[in-house]
């Protein structure tokens, strides 16, 4: 999913959820943001590994999600961990809405990066928690993965 988006520099990542969440599909969508946060933002200085997104007043918003305060703003800064509204179609909206209130699906933030315009973009998950099991399953099939590759580079 993530090598289809458009090579762009990435200003944070949450590589956290891929282990923690099984994650169904992936979206990009905008953000608005203020200045500063922007800013602060091109610095990659953020952290959105407990963000999530969430309905607030029928749209979708994001929450939790720690972008610093951009030191050369003076009184003009924003607040760190402030709700910040996502910019998406309608029809997308009331999918994901539909989805986080039937089936118990959480939407995570993957990734906040700027496209090949300069515009911030957010990579959005469809995620389900994964059980201690699966967690394991997971890591053992990818230990085996890489043991493969290492045994077909020494054969060949």
């Amino acid at each position: 999913m993530a090598a289809e988006r458009a090579p762009g520099r990435i200003a944070a990542q949450n590589r956290k959820a891929r282990h923690d969440y099984l994650i169904e599909d992936t979206l990009e969508v905008g953000i608005m943001l203020a200045g500063t946060e922007v800013k602060a933002l091109r610095q990659g200085s953020a952290s959105i590994g407990e963000a999530y997104a969430g309905e607030s007043a029928g749209e979708l918003y994001l929450f939790n999600a720690y972008i610093p305060e951009y030191e050369a703003a003076n009184r003009f800064n924003h607040q760190p961990r402030r709700p910040r509204k996502l910019l998406l179609h309608r029809r997308e909206m009331n999918r994901l809405l539909g989805q986080i209130r039937r089936e118990g699906v959480t939407v995570v933030p993957l990734a906040f990066y700027f496209n090949e315009r300069g515009l911030l973009k957010v990579e959005l998950g469809l995620a389900r928690g994964k059980k201690k099991a699966d967690r394991r399953a997971a890591e053992k099939a990818r230990d085996w993965r890489r043991e493969q590759a290492r045994l077909m580079r020494e054969k060949g």
